[in-house]
């Protein structure tokens, strides 16, 4: 069916719709689709229906906003809107493949859309399509070459796919066409000749970087920036000499900054613990109320002078001394006759002892000094953030995310403090909060921080409990059927049986609760649904997933499941056995030989002696000797890849070949005799 252009009028109502759902007034924009659809000439306009689809997704409702985009996009097959709708809503389900077909085939209908494009290329670089990305970011740099963005993002392109010369001189062809006068204070140029600075130094084009910094100094805002990635290429090019006199200025500026001191560190080279001391003393002298000069000794002293240069239980009686003076007479000791000390001194030394506090477990304490300093400044973020912080070593890290959120407030515009809040909200399982605290500040860097997110320990941890989760699930399947249980109970013995009927009661007790709760939640969201329609206006968000414990084990393809968790931790934890293993794990599963041999090959490099190594690799031996269904090719490149790694050994004689080689070790012992 062709595209129904629409007359005039309804062409306005349909141009409200789309100001409607960008500005989020969902009540109204539907109101406007009514108007539209209540014409029998255009009951079944498509990209009426396709834009009504998108809306009442919006508000939650998305079987019926599936429909009726379907149903547009059948009027209208040659409609980009119907196709971007459509792509659109397949995003918001997370099914971002599906999402970018969409968007290419709304792009066979108006392949200059910059809005389409731009929504291909965020989703290109969120599936990391690299190739991909930097085609739609070209044509988006060739329909607007006089933006700024079209080229940063075209260079930005060749940067994640590491191509630096190339994104290097996409920056230079950009920045030859700013006019800027050199005195004049432009911050966006300032942030682009940094970022030109940075792909060159990951170009590792050290002394190139190094001059584009001396030749474009005047016209960078951020003078402190310019001077460490000064002091940073001159370690890398070993101009050592000159190295030392930018971090001696450095510290001129701030004495107590711990990089300053590694960096002169590195360009003095001392080669004894004497002469890497001496470095510190005479920042000491120079900053006679420097602590970070006197702190940073303290992790690579030993002995004697490690005990000079600390006592925790002398300077614990000091400062609480100090503390007790200030408070009578505002001055360190009552038997001074020097002047007094103004009040933010007395501050200080609360916030160091509610912290000396925190360090030695006294937490109790350690609140009473932050929440005494609090009271007399409540407007310090520092203090905010040790608060937090003590509730978080106390293990309350709900009450530690309030705080910490409490002093992202003080100063919203602060990166430090909302990284670090939106990662205590993480921890809180605060998981909307944290998100919606992240998309205050998101950079460049970030994508990189996606790239290898999950390489850290706690996701690990929770992938391969999610993958060993999904491989019990496709071994032993949960069902409704309790025949079953009736014939595992024949067997058990009378207390064994009043036991297991115990636990079945609780668990019906539970599930009973469980429903009441799901009914009582069910009965609010009416409620909460009615009130909405009341106010057209309210901005209302999107489709919440729920994680329903029945139906989460119920998966219908467990190894599919587990094999997500898998990817990512195959391409970056490839260092780990246990990933191998586990991959091993779902593949013999899913009965994919190639694959197997594939993990178990990784797993020997990292491993060759480990015992679930073991246990997989006579699994494999037997599974290639027994399968009748294996391809004749894949059974000669697995018999000879065996051979190749094992010789001419059989199952039975690799085993206990390796059980005679580890006689001495219980668990090399126990993973030989189960087999």
């Amino acid at each position: 069916m062709p595209t129904v252009t629409l007359p005039p009028k309804e062409n306005a109502l349909f141009k409200r719709i789309l100001r409607c759902y960008e500005h989020k007034q969902y009540r109204n924009g539907l109101k406007f689709c009514k108007q539209i659809l209540s014409n029998p000439k255009f009951a079944e306009h498509g990209e009426t229906l396709a834009m009504k689809g998108l809306t009442l997704n919006c508000l939650g409702k998305k079987e019926e906003a599936y429909d009726l985009v379907r149903r547009g996009l059948r009027n209208d097959l040659k409609s980009h809107v119907c196709w971007h709708v459509y792509g659109l809503l397949q995003r918001s389900d997370k099914k971002y493949d599906e999402a970018i077909k969409c968007y290419r085939n709304a792009l066979k209908w108006d392949k200059d859309n910059l809005q389409i494009l731009r929504d291909l290329s965020l989703l290109q670089i969120q599936m990391r399509d690299l190739e991909g990305y930097r085609e739609t970011r070209y044509q988006l740099l060739q329909l607007r070459p006089a933006q700024r963005a079209s080229w940063i993002g075209y260079a930005i392109a060749y940067h994640l796919l590491e191509d630096y010369e190339m994104a290097a001189k996409i920056i230079e062809e950009f920045r030859k066409t700013q006019q800027t006068s050199p005195d004049k204070v432009d911050y966006e140029y300032s942030e682009l000749l940094l970022y030109q600075n940075q792909v060159l130094r990951e170009a590792g084009l050290h002394k190139e970087a190094l001059e584009h910094l001396s030749n474009y100094e005047k016209q960078i805002c951020d003078k402190l920036a310019v001077e460490e990635t000064r002091g940073e290429l001159l370690l890398k090019l070993e101009r050592l000499d000159e190295a030392t006199e930018v971090y001696r200025r450095l510290l001129e500026r701030n004495p107590e900054n711990w990089s300053y001191y590694h960096g002169l560190e590195k360009a003095l080279k001392p080669s004894t613990v004497e002469e890497r001391y001496k470095i510190f003393e005479e920042a000491w002298e120079k900053f006679p109320k420097g602590l970070v000069p006197r702190r940073l000794p303290l992790n690579f002293l030993s002995g004697d002078k490690f005990r000079e240069c600390l006592d925790v239980a002398i300077i614990e009686e000091l400062v609480v001394g100090y503390e007790t003076s200030l408070k009578s007479c505002r001055m360190f000791n009552q038997n001074d006759d020097g002047k007094e000390e103004p009040p933010t001194t007395l501050l200080w030394v609360q916030y160091f002892l509610a912290q000396h506090y925190d360090m030695i477990g006294q937490q109790t304490l350690a609140l009473e000094y932050i929440n005494a300093a609090i009271e007399s400044t409540p407007t310090l973020i520092e203090l905010f953030l040790i608060k937090a912080k003590i509730y978080k070593h106390a293990g309350n890290i709900k009450e530690a995310a309030q705080w910490m959120d409490e002093a992202q407030a003080l100063d919203t515009a602060d990166r430090f403090i909302n990284s670090k809040c939106a990662k205590y909200m993480l921890k809180a399982t605060m998981i909307k909060e944290a998100e919606e605290m992240c998309s205050k500040f998101t950079r460049v860097d970030l994508l990189k921080l996606e790239d290898v997110l999950r390489m850290h320990p706690f996701y690990y941890k929770a992938a391969i409990t999610a993958i060993q989760i999904y491989l019990s699930l496709h071994d032993n399947p949960l069902t409704d059927d309790s025949k079953e249980l009736q014939a595992d109970t024949a067997n058990l013995s009378d207390k064994e049986l009043k036991k297991l009927r115990n636990k079945q009661r609780r668990a019906q007790k539970k599930a009973q609760l469980e429903e009441e709760k799901k009914n009582a939640e069910k009965e609010k969201q009416l409620k909460n649904q009615k009130k909405k329609k009341e106010d057209d206006d309210e901005e209302i968000g999107g489709p919440k997933e729920e994680l329903i414990p029945d139906k989460l084990v119920k998966v219908e393809n467990p190894l599919e499941e587990a094999i997500k968790f898998l990817t990512p931790l195959k391409h970056l934890v490839k260092d780990k056995i246990d990933t191998h293993l586990l991959a091993f794990e779902i593949y013999f599963r899913k009965e994919k030989y190639l694959l197997m041999l594939q993990s178990v090959k990784r797993a020997l490099a990292i491993d060759p002696d480990h015992p679930w190594l073991h246990q997989c690799l006579v699994r494999f031996f037997k599974g290639v000797s027994e399968s009748k269904e294996l391809p004749e090719v894949v059974r000669t490149v697995l018999k000879q890849e065996i051979t190749r790694l094992f010789g001419d050994s059989n199952a039975k004689s690799f085993n206990q070949a390796y059980l005679t080689k580890h006689s001495s070790s219980i668990p090399h012992r126990l993973a030989g005799k189960s087999l």
